[in-house]
């Protein structure tokens, strides 16, 4: 069995992560959601490793002593991080996973995943981010100035990425990540590496 691929998707706050990762697994149903440890407590009607893996402060920093996370942040007095774990034992079951997160979190996973594909999620044009914003009507002003400038900041960091997608119609967008994942499966290197795999189990059997 082929191992499965780690996609990240991430882009500035505003872009439609969540949207386009929702509708993507709507599309393909045999994507796997990446699920997130944290040590917030679980909300009504959440449950643990369906929403996320709900661990104790003194959990979670055992998991950052010893490694065991690709990511991690710490976020209104809460740790949110992704466990190395649960991403191995996906992909090792061939299936493919799929990583929803801000810039920063998708560069600190390359360093220690470079084998991941790392997707960049670009809106159509920033006027059109700042009207996604502002179009929320929860923020002020500044914070969306604020907001913008840091999204200016992390568009600089696209080189980063192996792909851009824009963002421009929904449907569109997981069509194009779809048509990356295809191209993914296909390319030679992942062949190559499925058959010496084949090979190496025939010659243990």
């Amino acid at each position: 069995m082929n191992r499965g691929l780690l996609l990240v998707l991430s882009g500035p706050s505003g872009v439609g992560k969540g949207t386009v990762c929702s509708e993507l697994r709507r599309k393909q149903d045999d994507l796997i959601y990446s699920v997130s440890a944290t040590t917030r407590a679980p909300r009504q009607g959440e449950v643990d490793g369906v929403n996320y893996f709900f661990r104790s402060r003194e959990q979670f920093q055992d998991m950052i002593a010893r490694d065991a996370l690709l990511e991690y942040a710490e976020y209104v007095g809460n740790y949110y991080g992704t466990p190395r774990d649960f991403v191995e034992r996906t992909l090792d079951s061939g299936k493919d996973i799929i990583l929803e997160i801000e810039v920063q979190g998708a560069l600190k996973v390359k360093e220690k995943f470079p084998e991941g594909v790392f997707i960049f999620l670009v809106p159509p044009s920033l006027e059109e981010l700042k009207e996604r914003i502002t179009g929320r009507g929860t923020e002020a002003a500044d914070v969306i100035d604020n907001r913008m400038s840091v999204a200016v900041e992390e568009m600089n960091l696209i080189r980063y990425y192996d792909y851009a997608v824009v963002n421009d119609e929904i449907d569109a967008a997981c069509h194009r990540i779809q048509c990356i994942i295809t191209a993914e499966r296909c390319r030679k290197d992942r062949f190559l590496a499925g058959l010496a795999a084949k090979k190496e189990t025939s010659e243990k059997a």
